[in-house]
């Protein structure tokens, strides 16, 4: 073999190698076509394309068992609403079974890269039922959400809120996992749903096949009320609103509101690791992601650009507080040498 061959063999050799060694990591998140999904699956792509990194990722999850995963190091990535490591530190809720020092010991195992806005709450029915808002949810069928999770915890929540009923006594709660919500929303098995929501839904759009829908904004009363605001200040949880305008919907989709903005409550959280991950690592992770926000988190969803990615400030992201995560110590050196300045209550 002469020298340039066995010199050309050599390197493809070592740029093989090279791309063996990259780090294998493992992701967890929610179903590929939500704002989780999304951005997990965004991740992968930017760490691959910086070449730190190929995520493996696992969709369609339900959240709450993603993040008790990253916590015991079985998992190195998930997408977290905050609600749920706020629950896991106090070891309640789908937590319960944990007890509290277990569960605040898990949750002291958790951090951030970077913050997103997941969803926005809100009610929405088919125009062939019987619903025309909040007051005729009593007595009623909902789908409400997965049978284990943050989406199930808030929806209950807001449907209090506005009406006061309790899911058993005053309405009929129905959950599905993910998977089969759009089968779910088509079939008739529920009158109403009360789920979170992307502008456009990918959810809301693919049921147009059976009939037109609407969806119901949270009353401007509602929304200033003292209730709701203590809604508001779950971990996690932010007042969003936005004009209906800008929600992005066309033909076959109508939003009712009183002044022609919509209003809900806003789910934050956050592509999460174990905080033991090495330093240059989450750093590297988290530097491709900034350095991607706009042409591959935005590019991936006509919903993307509107998910506040690469926000900082608190009454956006909702870190500090009862939120109990931190930025990992490379994240925050990440978005620092980026030119963006991190709260130090979030360090």
């Amino acid at each position: 073999m002469s020298r340039k061959i066995f010199g050309a063999v050599a390197a493809v050799l070592c740029l093989t190698a090279g791309a063996q060694a990259q780090t294998i990591l493992s992701a967890e998140t929610a179903a590929p076509n939500t704002t989780p999904g999304i951005s997990i699956i965004a991740l992968s792509e930017a760490a691959a394309k910086a070449g730190v990194a190929d995520i493996q990722v696992t969709s369609g999850q339900t959240l709450t068992n993603s993040v008790q995963n990253v916590a015991e190091g079985k998992t190195d990535i998930a997408a977290a609403p905050f609600i749920l490591p706020f629950l896991l530190s106090k070891g309640v809720g789908p937590y319960a079974g944990l007890g509290a020092e277990k569960g605040a010991e898990l949750a002291n195992e958790l951090a951030v890269l970077y913050t997103y806005r997941i969803s926005v709450q809100g009610l929405f029915a088919f125009d062939s039922s019987n619903i025309s808002g909040w007051d005729d949810l009593e007595g009623k069928t909902i789908f409400n959400g997965p049978p284990r999770g943050a989406a199930l915890t808030n929806a209950r929540l807001l449907i209090k809120t506005n009406t006061g009923l309790e899911e058993g006594s005053g309405y009929t709660g129905v959950q599905v996992n993910w998977g089969q919500a759009v089968k779910t929303m088509q079939d008739g098995s529920a009158d109403a749903f009360v789920l979170p929501m992307s502008f456009p839904d990918p959810r809301v759009s693919a049921s147009l096949a059976s009939g037109n829908m609407t969806i119901y904004s949270v009353s401007k009363e509602v929304y200033d009320s003292e209730a709701f605001g203590n809604v508001a200040k779950l971990p996690g949880t932010v007042k969003f609103s936005m004009p209906v305008a800008d929600m992005g919907y066309g033909d076959g989709v109508t939003v009712v509101s009183e002044d022609d903005t919509f209003r809900g409550p806003g789910t934050v959280g956050a592509d999460i690791v174990n905080k033991s991950m090495d330093f240059e690592l989450a750093k590297s992770l988290t530097a491709a992601a900034i350095e991607n926000i706009e042409s591959i988190y935005h590019a991936k969803a006509p919903f993307m650009p509107v998910t506040w990615h690469g926000e900082t400030a608190i009454e956006i992201t909702d870190m500090c507080g009862p939120n109990p995560l931190k930025y990992h110590p490379g994240a925050v050196a990440a978005w620092e040498e980026a030119g963006y300045t991190l709260p130090d209550c979030a360090k």
